[in-house]
């Protein structure tokens, strides 16, 4: 099938060891461009620009676009494809590794755009939601299933929900059918839109500590809750059965029904001298 409005910027070669999969339905890239809500005072950084199908849109929207693009051979071609637009600063850089600060300088607020790899989705992601200049928000290409996890709801909660929805409010912009991309991927993917939030979601002392929490509370999610934290920290029944009484949370829910004010409570009461998750 054909999409109409292909541009000339889909040309490239994709590589397939980069995980590269070219969007090249302009509709989509029209409903990421507006789901960012992006001016003129606005910078975006754009993170994996490929060949440049959003670029060309955020830069005719924005202020300032920053690029962050692995591949070398896009990176170089990307200005002068587009016209080198004065507004565009493109950086042929790993996202995994880059300090943002280099990016978008410290303290200077900007939104993220990102058709990400799917082998990198997750860790680019934590990345910037966990850095200590986080954007004011974020729309991302992700593999489908992962984007409804990012929205899911309690009673279908996973890690990847608490661990989105900590930080940030996530909802759904569109779902993208294979045939939107070049080479088509053999899954669907959706764009997803996280307003980060100004403070946590849960109010804890310690962040890593509510993970390592939620992270045993997830070690066997169709178990009952009180025999995940017991298997995932290692607690006896007596210290979890105190936890759960104290939160007011029943024990014999399943970790999915629970809502982030609810693994905020168990995070409050869990007693400081027992570990939290047990490392296998």
């Amino acid at each position: 099938m054909t999409i109409p409005g292909i541009q000339r910027e889909t040309r490239r070669r994709p590589r397939k060891s980069l995980g590269q999969h070219f969007l090249i339905d302009p509709g989509v890239a029209n409903r990421i461009v507006a789901a960012a809500e992006a001016d003129d005072a606005d910078t975006v950084l754009e993170v994996g620009p490929g060949a440049g199908i959003l670029t060309r849109r955020l830069v005719a929207r924005a202020g300032g676009v920053v690029a962050v693009e692995l591949d070398p051979r896009l990176a170089s071609d990307l200005p002068g494809r587009l016209g080198a637009p004065g507004n565009l600063t493109v950086h042929n850089r790993d996202a995994r590794q880059i300090e943002i600060a280099e990016l978008v300088g410290d303290g200077v607020p900007y939104k993220l755009v990102a058709n990400l790899p799917y082998y990198a989705a997750a860790p680019i992601m934590r990345r910037f939601l966990e850095s200590d200049i986080p954007p004011t928000l974020m729309v991302v290409m992700v593999q489908r299933e992962v984007g409804e996890a990012m929205t899911a709801k309690p009673g279908a909660m996973t890690l990847m929900s608490v661990a989105t929805q900590f930080y940030a409010k996530a909802s759904t912009v569109t779902h993208v059918p294979p045939r939107a991309f070049r080479p088509p991927p053999k899954v669907a993917s959706s764009v997803i839109k996280l307003d980060v939030l100004a403070q946590p979601a849960a109010a804890v002392v310690d962040t890593q500590q509510f993970f390592d929490l939620v992270r045993a509370g997830f070690t066997a999610p169709r178990k009952q809750l009180r025999n995940c934290l017991m298997q995932g920290s290692g607690a006896t029944a007596d210290v979890v059965e105190h936890v759960l009484s104290e939160a007011g949370v029943d024990g014999k829910r399943r970790p999915a029904t629970l809502s982030m004010d609810e693994w905020g409570s168990l995070d409050g009461v869990w007693p400081e001298d027992h570990p939290r998750y047990r490392a296998r």
